[in-house]
């Protein structure tokens, strides 16, 4: 049987490149496996599904290595799973030294680990680039003063009369929170802060 996986890293990111190559391979539609989720471990859905149709003989199509994982170890340890544990053949569609069918002979398998141990420890350091990318915008966007979450709702307009009579001890915590339809907790910060700020 011929299977295809597929992975990208979040919902909102295209798989359609990683389709159309499985498509040309000839994989059917229903030994496609996608998943859409980071590439840091193998607790994906879709893989471990995958991993457990996948039989002696069969073969296995990945568009490029990070597809398979971005764990340096663990896409080895995988790789070793596929190919020895359940004799699988992996294709890296875009890299043709890694397609286990060719080259079985002592040389071939040595070119093959070889070059998949650089590529794995791309695909690592490519994840930590981008973690390390991703925190120096986030620090640098709040040094220019950018607000991340949601912007704090609005205070209701008769907010101050509520805290009044809560204050006076007119209506409880849970009253005035409730009529201004939030949480007791938001109220009595809201509250507190409003105390401070007059």
């Amino acid at each position: 049987m011929v299977y295809g996986y597929i992975r990208v890293s979040s919902s909102d990111q295209n798989a359609d490149r990683q389709l159309l190559a499985m498509r040309k391979r000839d994989v059917p539609e229903s030994n496609l496996y996608i998943d859409k989720q980071s590439g840091k471990d193998f607790e994906r859905p879709k893989y471990q599904c995958l991993m457990k149709r996948l039989k002696p003989g069969d073969l296995l199509y990945i568009v490029s290595i990070d597809r398979l994982g971005r764990n340096y170890e663990e896409v080895q340890e995988q790789w070793r799973v596929v190919t020895k544990e359940k004799g699988v053949d992996i294709c890296v569609l875009d890299m043709p030294l890694l397609d286990t069918r060719n080259g079985k002979d002592l040389m071939g398998t040595f070119i093959a680990d070889l070059v998949l141990q650089i590529l794995s420890f791309v695909a690592q350091n490519e994840r930590e680039n981008i973690r390390q990318r991703q925190a120096d915008g986030i620090a640098a966007a709040k040094a220019r003063g950018v607000k991340f979450g949601r912007p704090p709702r609005p205070l209701p307009s008769d907010f101050g009369q509520i805290h009044q009579a809560w204050r006076d001890k007119k209506i409880t915590l849970q009253q005035a929170a409730q009529a201004c339809g939030m949480p007791a907790g938001t109220f009595y910060a809201k509250a507190v802060k409003l105390e401070r700020r007059g």
